[in-house]
């Protein structure tokens, strides 16, 4: 499958705010949004004016790339969302956030969702005592989610269960880091979701 493999930053540049997409490194000087706070190409600089549609599209673009999420996965994803009863965006979000590749990086056990796809597709994971390594695999409220008792030596997550200690717990996940594995209590509300996302506008973009 197609899959983007050129610099992450320029993607954030881009949209113009940080999409928090090579971890670590989102947070230091090296940051790309915070050197050059402009999009990139050679008319980078330059203002241009917007239509209601590029509005739109480029907030389509910024979830898409937040979750790492290809055209037709999305599509898919809002038809299922359309599908549902409830405010459409906000089903949305909840179905994007409850990709098992999003749910590791959530619960602390990669640096970013790229990282926590990685770590899925190389087989580290179980989902309710089965091994899954499918990153778009689709959780739900009362899985339980944990790295494979094989693979717990391995230096990536020596280093994650340090770090972890200082990941935010979230109240919509139960997470024992010393065992490596965490619970879904349930989906989260729009209001406790951090996504720098106005779903409104991509809602608006599909019903046109």
């Amino acid at each position: 499958m197609a899959r983007y493999n050129e610099a992450s930053c320029r993607l954030c540049r881009r949209e113009g705010i940080k999409l928090y997409l090579k971890g670590d490194r989102c947070y230091s000087e090296k940051c790309g949004v915070s050197r050059k706070a402009y999009p990139p190409g050679m008319h980078g600089q330059k203002r241009q004016k917007v239509s209601e549609y590029g509005i739109q599209l480029r907030e389509k673009q910024k979830a898409r790339r937040v979750y790492g999420v290809l055209e037709r996965q999305f599509v898919r994803y809002f038809k299922e969302a359309d599908r549902r009863r409830g405010v459409t965006g906000e089903l949305l979000l909840q179905i994007l956030e409850s990709r098992l590749d999003n749910m590791i990086y959530r619960m602390g056990f990669s640096r970013s969702r790229a990282e926590a796809r990685q770590l899925v597709r190389h087989g580290h994971f179980m989902v309710n005592g089965r091994k899954v390594d499918i990153p778009s695999y689709l959780t739900r409220p009362g899985d339980e989610i944990a790295v494979r008792e094989i693979r717990k030596g391995k230096p990536v997550f020596k280093e994650m269960a340090a770090w972890g200690t200082t990941h935010e717990n979230l109240p919509w996940l139960e997470v024992d880091r010393e065992q490596m594995k965490g619970r879904i209590v349930r989906f989260p509300t729009r209001e406790e979701l951090d996504v720098p996302i106005t779903e409104h506008l991509i809602v608006e973009l599909y019903s046109r």
